[in-house]
């Protein structure tokens, strides 16, 4: 047995939340591999079983499949759409074709092969030193350990039946392990292995269960039965957790459960400041099993829907229907609230392979193909998709927003195209909305802002991507531990390409919105109201804390702060300005 002093085990808490539990401890349950060479003879053979372990991997999928009918919508969601990857995986896909040439080819036997072929690509994958693409690895793991365990006959262990206030402790867990567990039993759970951008960790936020991955050390030391806290919020599990710490933890869920009240009450009511102006408050979508919190939390739009999630968890492209049924869904869900798509933004750190092909390390690059600039060179692609959201749009108020233009004629190309789909479409006999959408920008390089006077004339609105602004501004990457301590939105030079781009928009008339990670930060909403902005975007989560700080505020003092954080050389001197009148409210 385990010591019975507190240990705390570090790792990274994907879903928030903090909950004690009695520690149920998953084997890993290794499969011991065989490996032999075939005769030729029994090459045949071997292929057919293999397709045979394949289509038994596809009966169970499908058969987890009817698992999401249990689940929580937003969780059922996301796990339909997995289900949907995982089937793809199965049905042609590199790893399958990998397997059977390395039967015919090299005569292995085919559990080996599938092990030998998931090696190969976990070490490309790897060298993309790409945390989006890394995490899909996860994706192709299962699909192999299922094909292997149907070759090897091993059984899969039970998770779906636990008891009350169990708290899951495992080497991984994989989403189709996440969808088998039981919210009502399971308080959360905690791996050795696993990271924020998996389906395991996306699963574990739409069931709003506490989970950290990644925390090394757990199997050696937790044992089924001791009592454990996953702290999602502090990244750590602690084991034998001390009178002390549970106090703690009790007193902290007491407090979180008062602030989640207090703050549902403003779900409902305006986003108006203390002097009567009001903001529009709209949240930011990157993946459709967000959708119920954006409802829950009051938002009233969406102000940035992320279109790259239908095109990165796939080896082929998304036709003109499966984008439009996606996008009726969303717009569907938002009940006659307006819905702003972000046309296609792959590129730079968000690579989709099938969409990328032969535009090499240019479509890698953040000072590449990315964003309008893809999408003009793939004009097919680029209608198909445009298509599906005019489509959408018979459905509901949608508004098409336009990523990293820099020049009027981008933006000039970019309406024709629109305009083109839209009457082919009608052509067709297919139902678009009446009016064409409105067409709007992101302003996200310096050459866009500083341009800001001629491309608010030539928009219907324009929408700062504070977090690319200041990335570009400052050529600092924040993802890069050297440089990211200098990513500041505070510089002056990005508050000053801010100040020009609001106050083009107001001399044009054109509405102008934030979408950038400030928006959602109530330290910054004070300052940005004051320079003029009325409509901000931001994660769901973030809207009501914002709301809150927006009725405290008194706009002509936040003005009066934001000319003066405007007038200074210094960054500190800014940031010490904005915490004295946050401060002054609190």
């Amino acid at each position: 047995m385990g010591s019975k002093t507190e240990q705390k085990f570090p790792g990274l808490g994907v879903a928030p939340g903090v909950v004690v539990g009695v520690a149920h401890v998953r084997e890993s349950g290794a499969i011991t591999i065989p490996e032999y060479c075939l005769t030729p003879q029994a090459v045949d053979d071997e292929v057919q079983r293999f397709n045979d372990a394949v289509e038994l991997a596809r009966r169970q999928v499908r058969m987890l499949g009817t698992k999401a009918k249990t689940l929580p919508d937003a969780a059922a969601e996301e796990f339909e759409i997995l289900i949907d990857a995982y089937l793809q995986m199965l049905d042609g896909s590199r790893l399958i074709r990998g397997v059977e040439r390395r039967i015919t080819d090299e005569k292995m036997n085919a559990e080996f092969a599938v092990q030998s072929e998931l090696n190969v690509m976990a070490a490309q994958f790897a060298e993309m030193d790409d945390a989006y693409l890394a995490a899909r690895l996860e994706d192709i793991r299962e699909v192999s350990y299922r094909l292997i365990r149907n070759l090897t006959k091993t059984c899969e262990q039970n998770i779906g039946d636990l008891p009350e206030g169990s708290i899951v402790i495992a080497e991984e867990m994989t989403p189709a392990d996440t969808a088998l567990i039981d919210p009502a039993k399971v308080l959360g759970f905690a791996t050795v292995i696993g990271g924020a951008e998996g389906h395991t960790a996306i699963m574990a936020r739409a069931l709003s269960m506490p989970a950290v991955l990644g925390a090394s050390g757990l199997i050696k030391e937790v044992r089924t039965g001791d009592l454990v806290v996953v702290d999602g919020d502090n990244d750590q599990l602690i084991l034998h957790p001390s009178e002390k710490t549970l106090l703690r933890v009790k007193n902290r869920q007491e407090l979180q459960r008062q602030d989640a009240s207090r703050l549902h009450q403003l779900a409902d009511l305006d986003a108006v400041t203390r002097d009567g102006t009001r903001v529009t408050l709209n949240a930011n979508v990157e993946l459709p099993i967000e959708m119920d919190n954006v409802v829950e939390k009051g938002a009233e739009g969406v102000g940035l829907l992320r279109s790259e999630f239908i095109f990165m968890n796939r080896s082929t492209l998304p036709n003109e229907d499966e984008q439009y049924e996606i996008f009726k869904n969303i717009v569907g869900r938002m009940k006659g609230r307006p819905v702003t798509v972000r046309t296609l933004d792959i590129g730079g750190e968000k690579i989709a392979p099938a969409l990328v092909k032969g535009f090499g390390e240019s479509a890698k690059s953040a000072l590449g193909l990315r964003g309008v600039r893809l999408s003009l060179k793939q004009p097919e692609i680029f209608e198909a998709q445009i298509a599906a959201i005019l489509r959408a749009g018979a459905h509901g108020p949608v508004r098409l927003l336009i990523p990293m233009v820099t020049t009027v004629a981008e933006l000039r190309k970019t309406k024709e195209i629109i305009k083109s789909v839209r009457n082919k479409l009608i052509k067709r006999g297919i139902q678009v909305a009446d009016q064409l959408p409105q067409i709007g920008i992101m302003i996200e390089v310096p050459g866009a802002a500083l341009a800001a006077d001629a491309l608010a004339m030539a928009c219907d609105f324009m929408a700062i991507g504070s977090n690319d602004l200041t990335m570009y501004t400052l050529a600092t990457d924040r993802t890069d531990e050297q440089v990211a301590h200098l990513f500041n939105p505070l510089h002056p030079a990005v508050l000053r390409l801010m100040q020009f781009c609001i106050e083009a928009a107001h001399r044009a008339n054109t509405p102008i919105s934030l979408c950038g990670e400030i928006a959602g930060d109530p330290t910054f909403t004070a300052m940005l109201l004051g320079l003029g902005l009325r409509d901000l975007s931001m994660s769901a989560a973030n809207i009501p804390k914002v709301k809150q700080r927006i009725r405290e505020l008194d706009l002509d003092a936040a003005k009066m702060r934001a000319n003066m954080i405007m007038g200074q050389t210094d960054s500190g001197r800014s940031a010490m300005l904005l915490d004295d009148f946050n401060a002054l409210a609190s």
